[in-house]
Formats: C-alpha cells, structure tokens, sequence
C-alpha cells in the first residue's frame, strides 16, 4: 500500500448515503505541526482513530511520545503480523469471553479471524504488520511503578541545556509549571504563583540554580528551603518573608515524599530524556506510552507537567522546522485544559500549542468531554477530528469551539448536521489545510484493540514488544503469578530477562547546598587554614601519587566554649580561663562526655564567616537537626564547665602572699622571698633600733664614767702632790725644830683626800669595767637577735601551701556554643575516599 508519506485514516464516508466510498482520507503528516483535536464519546471509534494515526506516525518514521491515563493507548504494542490465534489469547478479555458463553480459546479464536478479516477488507496484509513492528522501538513507561520502564523524574530538576539569557521567559515559565506541580504533589493546590510564598520561594530556588547552570535534585531542593542560596526576596530578608519554621514546615512536606518508600520508584530508572525517548542512538523512531492509570491524581498532574515541560525544553533547543518532527499524544485531556483555573499542566499545553508548530512537534489531544476544555486556548488548533457526541450539550458546545477555532467563519448549521449524523467509527475532520471539511470513516487498525490494560499486564506488554529503555535495558515482567487478562498465570507466559533499569540516587553522600541547621541554634565555620599538603602531614598519611584532590566537604560538629573567672578578694585573685570542647560524633540523644572532647582555646574573630565557596556538606542527622536536644546539651557543657572548673592557688598565710596559677612555684618562692626579705629587714632594724637605744645609753654612761675617771685621776695625782708637799714640809720642820701641830694635822688630812681620790678612780674603773661588759653583751645580743630573725623569716618565706579555688556559678559565661562546621579535604585515591582534616588542630580522640 502506497500512501506517498501520508496518514492513511481511513475512507471518506458519504453522509447523504450513509455509505462508506473508496476514497482513501490521507491526511498530511505535516498539517499536524498546526496540532489536533480528537473528540468523541465513549465508543465512537475514537481510540481506534487515534491507534490508527500512531500507527502511521510509525509508519512514517516518526516518532511518539503519548500519554496514556486510562490504559487504551498500551495497545499500541500489540501488533501480530501472523494474527494466529495464540498471539492474541494472552490479551483475550476472559470476562467477556464468559458473558459471550465462550471459552478463551475460542474467543481467541474468533478475534483473530476477525482481525484477518478486518484488516483484509482494508487492503492491509501481514507484511505491513511486519513493517509497522519493526518501524519503531515501542515501550510503555510506568512512572512511580516499576511495572512497567521505571522514569525517573530527577532529569525534570536539572538545568536546562538553553542558554539562560536567551530563553529567561521560556525557563521561567518551566520553573513555575515545575514548581507549582511539586506544590500539587504535596497537597498545595490553587498555588497562586504570585501570592504563594512557598511558590515564590521555590522558584527562586530554582531560578538561581539554573541561572548559574547547576542541576536541583529533590534532596537539594529540600536543604535549600530550609537554608536558601540568597539573603533576600525582593526587598525583604528570606526570614521576614518566610520565617525559618514555616520553611521546616515545607521542608517537611517535600521530606515526606522523598522519605516514603513508595516514591523510590520515582527516582529510579529512565530520566526524562526527551531526544533518548524519540531515537536510538542508532536513530530508530521510539513510540513511547507513558501509563499513568496508577497514579492519583496530584501525581498525573506532577508527572504531566513534568513531561510536558521537559518536550517544551527540548523543544526550544531544536532548529525550526516545517515538517513533523515528532508526536506529543495525549489520550484524554480532560481537567488538564479546562476552561476555567489553571492547572500547572494548562499553562505549559498552551504555549506549545502557540510555539511547537515553529520546532515540527504537533500534539494530539483527545477527549470524551467537549465540555470541560478550554477552546479559547485551542484556538491554535488547525485539525479537529469530530465523532459521535453524547448529548447535544456536547455537541453545542463544540460548535462554540470550532466558531473560535475559525474565526467566526465556520457554518454552524452546516456542522451541526454533519455532527449529528455521525455514527460510530465515523469522524468529521476539519483541517484548516484544506478547502473544506470531510466525513470518513476509520480503518481497521493493525493493532490489537484489547481495550484498557492494567498495570499487571504490562511487564508481558514490554516483553512482548521487547521493550528496551533509552539506556538499552531490558524491563522485566513480574515473577509472581500475576494474571493476564486471559487469567494466564504469568509462569506460563515467556520467560522475561532480568530488569536491569539504570538506578539514579537521589542523594549523594554530599550536598553542595548547606543543611539548615534548626532556628535558634549557633552556627560557625572554622577555618581551613591547612593546605591539602598540610593537611596530609598533618594526619601522618601517605597518599599515593595519583590521587585526586576533589575539593572540601564540610560535616557538623559540636562546639562549645565557655569563660570562667575566678575571683576572690582575700586571696587577691582575678582569674580567667576557658573551657573548650569540640564533639565530631555526638549521641544522637546529646549524652556527652565533655572531658572526652577537650579543644584549644578560639577566638570567634579567628572563625569564617561563611563556607569556602565550592565546598560541598555531609548530611546532617542527630542530634544536630534538633534544636531542643542543642539547647539541653549547652546547658549540660554550662554546668559541667562549672563543675569542673577550679584553679590552684600558691599561699604563703604568714607573709599574706598569694599567687594564681599563671605564677610557677620558683616564682611564688621568689616573691615569698623579696616579701619576707622587706619584713625580716624591717624586723631588724626595729630590734637593732632598740639594741643601739640601749648601746647608746651606755656608751653615755661609759663616756661620763672615762671623763670622771680622768678627773678623778687628776685629782688624785694633785692630792699625791699635796700630799707629798705636806709631808716634806713635816719634815722640814723637824728637822728646822719648828715643829707645828697644825701643820701635822694639814698632812693627815691631805693624806685623806689622796685615799679618797685614789678611791674614786678605782670606782670609775669599776663602772667602766662594768658599763663595757654591759656594751658588750648588748652586742652579742643584738647579733644573736637578728640571726634569730633572720632564721626566723627565712623558715616562713619557704612556706607555700596550696589552695584551691571553685568559680562562683554567676562567673561562668559562655562564649559560643552550637554547631561548628569543620572542613575535611576529600581526596579520592582509586576507589577510597580519604578525607583529612582541613582546620589547623587534629579533632579529640
């Protein structure tokens, strides 16, 4: 069958004979970059349609990306080039081969004759089932299940490829869809991005990662709401527009997705490449189903906007084109265009239904409610597939639709005749590409039409298909005994190979985005003031040549610092100390053995103020992610700094000297010294005072006694000479004869007054004698005297007792205390990770 690179649909149906002709409809695949609408009621021959179009698309080499909420589209897998019966048992509906009273077999039977017969009368054979099978890679992708290819949605958070200068509009646009899909994920629906703080503050998140070409992951994101990468929003600090615990709160919101064991399925497997999706690397077409029947319906609409965003960013980093690049097919788009609010999905459909045209890329969009949707926005739409309508609601509305769609220039009268005319597998198109509007009806389709499939059905879909992701890997069926729809145990269907989809992990050992450490808790960056050399030196390694130097990570650790002053007057004591700790691994309880974990002294002045730009952070865990267990250990290291704190002191209790710890014992000694050298020689000086007081009386008497004693001698000498005189003049007179009894008297009284002088100077002789005896003791005593003192101050100035003193509670202050990041040098060695302390000081222990 030659169709010259067109659709075959089907032939154009003659409404006024109600007769099909034998007019092929062959719709141009390029009239599709102007987009299409598929309306019609269940069980107008939409699905079939629409399986048909895929079909072509296939046919034609070019590739599709469809989204599938109700499982019809699945079918697009089931291709049987050689329609045996067995081919189509497995996917036989046993219900209603039941309610037909027949068994699978034969129902199985009976479909395959049909679908020969079907597809005879339409001039299909087998080989162009073949060519169809082989024409493109078909696979079904289950995001949130690994039932199916497992899509990881982690790639939706990395920067876009674009240029962020050149496409601001375009990526910020993406942002906002992006960001208020998350909200919907966690609850926040009717997000007003203008209003929302949690919008707002996302986005600038994203915003300022992108901006610099750095790739978001949800962990990431997460950190990063409770610790954002700028200081303002707008005008206003982050924490006035958005305080810290509502921050928690949202941090918390996002944390429950991630921490929920049913959400791994969306960070593992196929990240949203869009060009991996549409190619091989051997550029074979894929048809890709995203089934998404499974999921609720705040995470269809996050998955949607997702995709969606990622083919606009694609998209926009393609060359323009004129022809069909590729397909974006979606299977019902009701409550994702409607007409009123605006779903995160809306604004993203909307702008490629105004920009794709321009980049080849044409969407299909189906539905069974021409109610709910918006025709003012698919006013862009160039070809509008009708079928049967329920009720006339439907149908009016429609019409309204359309008049848009053409500016007023559509003959309402003329279609709402067509309309009402149509039957089941019969469509009117109108195609804004052509002169006028046409009835057909559809063609068989090669593919099975089994109807919606489960979730349980399509590990066997894949295996059929030989599904392989984008990565090359082989997806897996189930090896529980999940039936088919046939009621096949699944041990009985082929064996599938062993799934070995790519794992993505959402968080790394490291994060380049700080932790948020809890409100009210101290934070503080030491400083890494050691070289990577340095660094090795210091922790004594040896590190092989080859090894890579892969920057700095930052992991918490306790600090806490506290001053002590020991004051006391007595003991004329003004003494400081501090005590400083450094915890690297606390309980997670916050039990700590301060004494375990002494540090040097700091200066906050010394402390960074901020990471060194480019180090990345360890995770954060307890007990550094509660601020209550903080605050209970600062006042645990309070009280034990208060406890343990005591100072020894050097007292000298006689001399009243007394030194604090910083004197040594030599020093103290010296000083007891000098003070009891100052005491003892004053000591002396008194006691020699007294001494020389009594010396000098004494020596007065001693002087008066010599001055006597000389007196008295010369006294004594006159009295001899009168003596002598006296009696010399007795005898002169004896012998003259004038003897005088006068005369003899005069001589025995001059006799008397020389004994009596002679007396007197012995008596002085005497005294003196005396008064230097005395002298004499007195100076053996002074001497003795201050020998004892001296002996007496030397024995005090070596007293040194020691004394200890506690602080008062009130003298405890502390200086920091909370939570300190201490930066590692990571060093990649093989297949070792080192990391070597990058502060200046080996942690304790």
């Amino acid at each position: 069958m030659n169709t010259d690179g067109k659709f075959f649909l089907g032939n154009i149906f003659d409404v006024d004979k109600k007769t099909l002709t034998n007019q092929a409809l062959l719709y141009d695949p390029d009239d599709l970059t102007t987009h299409a609408m598929v309306v019609g009621m269940t069980g107008s021959g939409k699905t079939g349609l629409c399986i048909g179009m895929l079909e072509e698309a296939a046919l034609n080499g070019i590739p599709s990306i469809m989204v599938d909420p109700k499982g019809d589209i699945t079918n697009t897998l089931l291709h049987f080039p050689d329609l045996l019966p067995q081919d189509f048992q497995p996917w036989i509906d046993p219900d209603q081969a039941r309610r037909e009273g027949v068994s699978i077999e034969k129902a199985a039977e009976t479909t395959a004759a049909q679908w020969k017969k079907g597809l005879a009368q339409w001039g299909i054979d087998s080989e162009r089932i073949t060519k169809l099978k082989n024409s493109a890679e078909f696979a079904i992708y289950t995001p949130g299940s690994d039932a199916g290819i497992p899509v990881s949605i982690l790639s939706s958070l990395k920067a876009p490829e674009i240029p962020w200068e050149s496409n601001k509009e375009l990526l910020r646009e993406k942002i906002s869809g992006t960001v208020t899909a998350l909200l919907g994920l966690v609850g926040l629906t009717d997000i007003d991005p203008v209003r929302s703080r949690e919008h707002i503050l996302l986005s600038n998140i994203f915003e300022h990662a992108w901006n610099q070409g750095k790739d978001l992951n949800l962990g990431e994101l997460i950190m990063q709401v409770q610790t954002p990468p700028f200081q303002k929003l707008g005008v206003l600090e982050v924490n006035s527009f958005f305080p810290d615990k509502d921050r928690f709160s949202l941090a918390m919101l996002l944390n429950n997705i991630l921490a929920a064991p049913a959400f791994q399925t969306w960070v593992e497997g196929q990240p949203l490449d869009i060009a991996s999706l549409l190619y091989t690397p051997q550029g074979k077409p894929r048809h890709c189903v995203f089934y998404i029947a499974h999921l609720t319906d705040e995470e269809r609409m996050f998955f949607v906007t997702l995709l969606f965003s990622a083919v606009e960013a694609w998209m926009r980093a393609q060359s323009g084109s004129g022809s069909l690049r590729a397909i974006v097919y979606f299977d019902e788009i009701f409550g994702y265009l409607p007409p009123l609010g605006n779903p995160p999905s809306k604004e993203i459909i909307l702008r490629m239904l105004k920009q794709a045209r321009a980049f080849g890329v044409g969407l299909v969009l189906v539905s069974q409610n021409p109610v709910d949707l918006d025709y003012k926005g698919l006013s862009n739409t160039g070809t509008w597939m009708v079928g049967k309508l329920q009720t006339d609601q439907d149908k009016q509305r429609l019409l309204d639709g359309l008049e848009g769609a053409t500016s007023g220039s559509l003959n309402r009268s003329e279609y709402d005749k067509l309309i009402s005319s149509l039957g089941k597998r019969v469509f009117l198109v109108h195609n804004v590409h052509e002169a006028k509007a046409q009835v057909f009806s559809t063609r068989w389709c090669m593919n099975y039409l089994a109807g919606p499939l489960t979730r349980a059905q399509i590990p066997g879909l894949n295996k059929l298909a030989g599904a392989t992701g984008p990565a090359g890997t082989t997806v897996a069926a189930p090896q529980d005994s999940v039936k088919t729809q046939a009621g096949i145990q699944a041990s009985q269907a082929p064996k599938p190979a062993k799934t070995t989809v790519e794992k993505v992990t959402e968080i790394s050992k490291y994060s380049s985005t700080r932790p948020a450490i809890p409100t009210g808790v101290d934070v503080y960056f030491l400083p890494n003031n050691l070289t990577l050399s340095a660094a090795i030196k210091a922790a004594e390694r040896s590190i092989p040549q080859n090894a890579e130097n892969q920057g700095l990570v930052y992991y918490p650790v306790v600090l806490g610092q506290a001053s002590i002053r020991f004051l006391n007057r007595k003991y004329d004591l003004d003494y400081d100390i501090r005590k400083t700790v450094l915890v690297p691994n606390p309980d997670r309880r916050g039990m700590v053995r301060w004494d375990d974990y002494p540090f040097h002294s700091i200066q906050l002045s010394k402390l960074d103020k901020k990471p060194v730009s480019q180090a990345r952070f360890g995770s954060l865990e307890a007990p550094f992610t509660d601020a209550k267990i903080i605050k209970d250990m600062q006042k645990d290291f309070l009280d034990w700094a208060y406890r343990s704190s005591e100072v020894t002191l050097h007292a000298n209790e006689e001399l009243k000297v007394y030194a604090g710890p910083e004197v040594s014992s030599a020093q103290f000694r010296t000083q007891c010294a000098e003070t009891a050298r100052k005491e003892r020689d004053a000591e002396i000086k008194k006691s020699n005072a007294a001494f020389d007081s009594k010396m000098k009386s004494l020596k007065n008497k001693l002087a008066k006694e010599e001055r006597e004693l000389e007196s008295d001698k010369s006294e004594l000498s006159q009295r001899k000479m009168e003596e002598l005189g006296g009696a010399a003049e007795t005898v002169f007179g004896l012998f003259t004869g004038k003897k005088s009894s006068r005369r003899i008297s005069s001589s025995l009284s001059k006799r008397r007054m020389t004994s009596q002088a002679k007396a007197d100077v012995e008596e002085s002789l005497d005294v003196i004698e005396e008064l230097k005896k005395q002298i004499a003791d007195i100076e053996a005593e002074k001497a003795q005297a201050e020998e004892e003192i001296k002996n007496r101050w030397e024995d005090i100035a070596s007293l040194d007792e020691e004394i200890t003193v506690t602080p008062l509670k009130k003298d405890v202050l502390l200086d920091m205390f909370g939570v300190a990041w201490m930066p590692y040098h990571l060093v990649k060695t093989g297949d070792e990770s080192i990391e070597l302390p990058g502060y200046g000081s080996q942690l304790p222990g």
